[in-house]
């Protein structure tokens, strides 16, 4: 035990000593499983020695049929489903031969991994499932990490190093960082870069995980840049992109949801209802996202994870699916989305969002500016449905076919407009005109009572009884109850 090294929060080891620290710990005892891309894994701990105190076997069941044998069937090779078959079936196997004899005094281990790297014939995506479940104590019941990885090298070689790489990272995190999961998360893309890997999907379960919430693990990858966007669904369930968007069309709305308003929910019906009467929508299964940027997330610079927990309580009550991205930029969203679907795309935002994505300040790096933008966002099928805006000073009406935008890009909008790219929203209640989510932030805050009004009942409920987004139920000394809900 004298020879590994810890591990700080303020630096990391390498692959190597990593590997050799585990080798060198008498306690932990496992089996590697991996399929397809090599045993990438498994090799770094035969190469940096003492492997025969670690290993217990490793094996890569390549062909088809005696993988079936082993595993049972799947639907696909490369899927959650496949990997979880994987560690069941082989922890199973360790726990019934080795729990007897050395079980007193060993964690045991089972790391998996199913993969489709880049083949000679070339094509198909570059991606793969891994994880390990271990025990954090001698005789403890088992815990889990999963993690999807998306592999960017253009080289098959340099995919397979990747891969060693990241999965000495999860076997190491899971030992001995899994009291600390921020930097757990941050770990695994030791002595890696985004440029070579992307972990767009991490889920934590069982007794060592018992007080984490893995939708603030799902925070976690974007906020340190493990990936640009995270899914989770209205139970909280951590989804990786392709297992809910694939060949569907969507419809997104971006918001702050501080707190989810009659605006909000009115915003997105009317958008769904044009878009389920879009051609290549009617009669699909269509997919709906709340999406939350960093950008949104952020209070004083600073994301707060407390509220970010209560926002998205209000829209799993509301049995909404949230996506969390890094992406500023209508235009990444739709590249984001589109790389999972060929399918329509729909994009929900009141007209203060339409006019601030025809200003040009947002483009600059962009050697094609707004036009460029323009190109991108609407390459695929791809819509902008705008809902209307009264201005709080002369309650005038603001829609999308009225808007004024800057005078040198009133053509590009008229051209827009009369091809349908974007749309106004028809039917919407022009009684919820007069919310504004910042305002009933406030009012919920200082115990002004008016805030109820603006928000579906079911929101009002969750609100008061876990006392969410600061919630007040007494008015604040100095607040005045009551009062129009206004900008």
């Amino acid at each position: 035990m004298g020879h590994i090294v810890a591990m700080s929060t303020q630096e990391s080891i390498g692959t190597h000593q990593k590997a050799l620290n585990i080798n060198l710990d008498p306690t932990k005892y496992g089996t590697f499983a991996e399929i397809g891309a090599g045993q990438e894994v498994a090799r770094w701990f035969f190469r940096v020695g003492g492997a025969a105190g670690t290993i217990a076997k490793s094996m890569s069941a390549y062909d088809m049929t005696i993988s079936d044998a082993i595993y049972g069937r799947s639907d696909r090779y490369v899927s959650r489903e496949r990997l979880h078959k994987m560690l069941e079936y082989e922890y199973g196997l360790m726990i019934e031969r080795l729990d007897a004899k050395r079980g007193a005094g060993t964690k045991f281990f089972i790391f998996a991994d199913t993969v489709a790297a880049r083949s000679f014939k070339g094509g198909g995506e570059c991606h793969g499932w891994m994880g390990i479940r271990f025990q954090h104590a001698p005789k403890a019941a088992p815990s889990e990490i999963i993690i999807h990885v998306r592999m960017l090298d253009r080289e098959n070689l340099q995919q397979q190093e990747a891969l060693g790489i990241i999965g000495v990272n999860l076997i190491y995190g899971a030992f001995y960082l899994h009291e600390t999961p921020n930097q757990f998360v941050g770990s695994l893309m030791d002595d890696l870069t985004r440029e070579r890997v992307e972990v767009d999907m991490i889920k934590f379960t069982g007794p060592a995980f018992d007080k984490l919430d893995n939708r603030l693990m799902s925070l976690q990858l974007v906020q340190q840049g493990l990936t640009s966007a995270a899914i989770f669904t209205a139970n909280g369930e951590v989804v990786q992109a392709a297992e809910l968007l694939y060949k569907k069309p969507i419809l997104v709305e971006r918001g702050s949801f501080r707190p989810v308003t009659h605006v909000t929910i009115d915003m997105l019906n009317c958008a769904q209802a044009q878009f389920v009467q879009e051609p290549g929508v009617a009669g699909e299964e269509v997919v709906v996202l709340m999406e939350m940027t960093l950008k949104n997330l952020e209070d004083q610079g600073e994301i707060n994870h407390q509220d970010f927990l209560d926002r998205v309580d209000i829209l799993g009550t509301l049995g909404k699916t949230v996506l969390i991205s890094n992406y500023l930029e209508f235009y990444k969203v739709a590249s984001y989305l589109h790389r999972y679907t060929k399918k329509m795309v729909g994009l929900a935002m009141g007209v203060p969002t339409l006019r601030e994505i025809f200003d040009e300040k947002y483009y600059a790096e962009l050697e094609g500016g707004i036009l460029e933008s323009f190109g991108r966002l609407f390459k695929n099928e791809l819509k902008l449905y705008a809902y209307p805006l009264k201005d709080a000073a002369t309650g005038s009406i603001i829609t999308s076919g009225n808007l004024r935008v800057a005078p040198n890009l009133r053509h590009l909008y008229a051209y827009l407009n009369e091809n349908h790219f974007i749309q106004g929203m028809k039917d919407v209640n022009e009684a919820h005109l007069s919310i504004f989510s910042r305002t009933v932030l406030k009012q919920l805050k200082t115990g002004d009572p008016a805030w109820e009004a603006a928000v579906p009942p079911e929101v009002a409920r969750i609100i008061k009884e876990r006392r969410l987004l600061g919630y007040s139920a007494t008015p604040l000394t100095g607040a005045s109850p009551g009062g129009i809900i206004a900008a």
